[in-house]
């Protein structure tokens, strides 16, 4: 199975390379149109991402559920699985 990533790489590649259109472009792909025009609007985590960083840095021991709770008694409302991924990048 071919990400939605390499599938707009691609369909970018035949539009830029070979002046298709986007929907031939996406038809050759076998790629949906809609997840070509899609754009993320996931916010930035930056700032909780240092504090992260810094409170593993002073708990290198602590995992990311005891971190969790350090994030939480700061002020910094998160979800759980959300540290879960900061945590792993």
């Amino acid at each position: 199975m071919v990400t939605p990533a390499v599938q707009r790489e691609a369909v970018a590649h035949l539009q830029a390379c070979h002046g298709m259109s986007e929907r031939r472009a996406c038809r050759v792909t076998g790629a949906d149109r809609k997840s070509m025009r899609y754009r993320s609007q996931r916010g930035d985590d930056a700032e909780v991402r240092e504090k992260l960083r810094e409170l593993a840095q002073q708990r290198r021991r602590f995992g990311y559920r005891r971190l969790h709770i350090l994030l939480r008694r700061e002020g910094v409302m998160i979800n759980r699985k959300k540290t879960q991924r900061l945590y792993r990048e």
